[in-house]
C-alpha cells in the first residue's frame, strides 16, 4: 500500500565554495562554474497526497509568494508524469530568503523527491534531473544530492569527494545573513560583473583545501565573481565579510548573497560561538555542519 503523507522532510541549504562566471550564452543565461556543498541548516516540509489532483501549499512560517517554486515543481512533475493525484505541501521556512543559500530551490527539490515517493512514480534520478533543469539553476544540484562541481547553467554536475575539499562530513562552518537581501537578477545584470573567468580545472581545485580556497589570494583558484558587485551595492555584505574575517580568519559570500560564510578551524561548535553582539539584532547567523549527502538522496536511487 502506498504512502499518503511524509512529514519532517529536510530541505538543506548549500554553500558555493567558489563561483566563477565563465561566459554568457546567446539567450542571455550566464555560464557558471561552482563547487557546491550541503549544510545542515534546513527548511522542513510536510507533504500529503491528495486524491483530487489539486496542488496547494500552507506556509507555517514566513509567507511565500503565491506561486512559489515548490508549487511549480509539483505542477511540472504532475504534468510530465500524467499522475492523477495532487498534494498538500506545508513549509516551515528556516532558511532566510535572498541569502544565496538556495532555500527555494532546495524546497522544490525536496518536493520532487517526496512526490516521486508519494505518487509511486519510481522515476530515476536522471528523469528528475531533466525536469529540475527547467525549474532553476540550483534545483538540479539538490536533486543530485552530493557535493558537486556545477558547470553550464547549473545542469552539468560532477560529484566531488568532500574529503578532498577539506570539508569532510561534520566539518564546521559559520554562516551569517545580514538584514539586507540582494536580487540575483540585479547582480547578473550589473555591467561590472566579470564574465570571462577562465574555467577552473577540477584537479587543480582539489589540490587546494577549503581554507586556501577561502583565502582570496590574488590570482588564486576559487573566488566568488559575484561578491565584488554585491559589496558595491550592499554595504551589509562588506560589513559581514569584515566581521567574519576578524573572527574566523576567512570569509566569502555564497551564491549571489547576501549570506557570508567562514570555515571554522575548530570543529567543536560548542567552542566556536561568537559574542552576543557579533552582529546587529536584525541579522541571522548559525553554526553549521557539512552534510555527507542530501538526506533524501537515496529516494531517487
Amino acid at each position: 500500500m502506498s504512502l499518503r503523507a511524509l512529514h519532517d522532510l529536510p530541505a538543506p541549504a548549500k554553500l558555493n565554495l567558489f563561483l566563477h562566471v565563465t561566459g554568457r550564452r546567446a539567450d542571455g543565461y550566464h555560464l557558471l562554474e561552482s563547487a557546491f556543498v550541503l549544510i545542515d541548516w534546513c527548511d522542513t516540509l510536510h507533504i500529503e497526497r491528495r486524491d483530487d489532483a489539486q496542488l496547494c501549499r500552507l506556509d507555517l512560517g514566513a509567507p511565500l509568494p503565491e506561486d512559489d517554486l515548490c508549487l511549480r515543481a509539483a505542477r511540472a512533475l504532475q504534468a510530465a508524469s500524467g499522475v492523477r493525484w495532487g498534494a498538500h505541501i506545508a513549509i516551515e521556512k528556516r532558511l532566510p530568503s535572498g541569502a544565496g543559500l538556495g532555500g527555494g530551490s532546495s524546497d522544490a527539490a525536496t518536493v520532487l523527491l517526496a512526490l516521486n515517493h508519494l505518487w509511486d512514480l519510481h522515476w530515476s534520478r536522471e528523469r528528475l534531473l531533466a525536469l529540475a533543469v527547467g525549474l532553476g539553476a540550483d534545483v538540479p544540484f539538490f536533486v543530485f544530492g552530493h557535493h558537486a562541481l556545477a558547470q553550464g547553467i547549473g545542469e552539468r554536475l560532477s560529484r566531488i569527494d568532500s574529503a578532498l575539499l577539506d570539508l569532510p562530513p561534520g566539518a564546521a562552518v559559520a554562516v551569517v545573513k545580514p538584514s539586507a537581501s540582494i536580487a540575483t537578477a540585479s547582480i547578473f545584470a550589473d555591467p561590472r560583473l566579470p564574465r570571462d573567468t577562465p574555467s577552473a580545472i577540477l584537479s587543480g581545485f582539489l589540490e587546494r583545501n577549503a581554507l586556501q580556497a577561502l583565502a582570496d589570494e590574488p590570482g588564486g583558484l576559487g573566488r566568488n565573481d559575484l561578491q565584488g558587485v554585491a559589496v558595491s551595492v550592499c554595504g551589509d555584505v562588506a560589513e559581514a565579510l569584515q566581521r567574519m574575517r576578524s573572527r574566523f580568519g576567512n570569509a566569502r559570500m555564497t551564491g549571489s548573497g547576501s549570506a557570508v560564510f567562514s570555515r571554522i578551524g575548530n570543529a567543536d561548535l560548542s567552542k566556536a560561538t561568537w559574542p552576543a553582539d557579533f552582529w546587529p539584532e536584525d541579522w541571522t547567523g548559525r553554526l553549521c555542519r557539512v552534510l555527507p549527502e542530501h538526506p533524501l538522496r537515496r529516494w531517487a536511487d
